[in-house]
């Protein structure tokens, strides 16, 4: 699966049905935070874009994700930083539609995670409370480049409580693209894909479009899309990417 086959694909007559119909599996399990609609009244504060100190760690991060994302999708960008990573994104938002879109992540993530080690910790960390806890705390170190600042929080699971979501504070991706379906298209719903398939762990990722903040909830399934408040979400009015989405944009 290359980047000519995803171009090809968003020229088609197939992808022009898939643009209107958006088949997506159904995955178990029920949300179980509230998700509020964007709201037209955001405060100014909560469109402030955070300034971020990337360190030496962060910038390979970045760049070597951005690199995965621009080989993926065969689009280039001379930018750089996280920047960079946000064009990519926007190119691929603007050249291939919802399901190719999400397509075209994993395929990045998949690049950019050697597939022997996640092999590896999918062996070595099967589904437990250990696991999940791990996973939420590993997220907050090494992936706050990514997502911006976030903190572990506990939720109740099988009736015990665990330490096992990610609370971020306001996503660095959204706040950036300023765009619904970049979110779902391009974070949400690949990522929970690929942390489930590749490394056994069910995700639900909660995003709160009003105050940009958002919820991974590992060892929680994902709603089934035609039940997953998320997907049913307008736009923002200011949205940076201008273009249509699943769900049309309020501009």
């Amino acid at each position: 699966m290359d980047a000519n086959y995803f171009l090809a694909q968003s020229r088609s007559p197939l992808s022009t049905l898939a643009r209107r119909r958006h088949p997506c599996k159904p995955v178990c399990s029920p949300v179980l935070a509230v998700l509020t609609r964007p709201s037209e009244n955001v405060t100014k504060e909560a469109r402030k874009t955070n300034f971020y100190n990337d360190n030496w760690f962060d910038q390979i991060a970045i760049n070597h994700l951005s690199q995965s994302v621009q080989a993926a999708t065969g689009l280039r960008n001379s930018k750089s930083g996280y920047e960079s990573l946000v064009e990519a994104a926007r190119m691929a938002s603007q050249n291939f539609n919802p399901i190719q879109q999400r397509e075209v992540v994993i395929h990045a993530l998949e690049r950019a995670f050697p597939r022997p080690i996640l092999s590896l910790i999918k062996t070595l960390l099967p589904q437990s409370k250990l696991a999940r806890e791990y996973f939420a705390a590993f997220t907050t170190v090494f992936f706050a480049w990514l997502v911006g600042y976030c903190e572990v929080r506990e939720s109740e699971l099988n009736g015990r409580r665990e330490r096992n979501v990610v609370h971020i504070k306001k996503c660095r991706f959204l706040e950036e693209t300023n765009c619904v379906g970049m979110c779902i298209n391009l974070c949400k719903m690949p990522s929970q894909a690929f942390i489930k398939d590749s490394l056994g762990m069910p995700v639900n990722m909660v995003p709160n479009f009003d105050d940009m903040s958002c919820e991974m909830i590992f060892g929680q399934d994902s709603p089934a899309s035609t039940d997953d408040p998320a997907l049913k979400q307008p736009c923002y009015k200011q949205c940076k990417a201008k273009q249509k989405h699943s769900m049309k944009c309020s501009t």
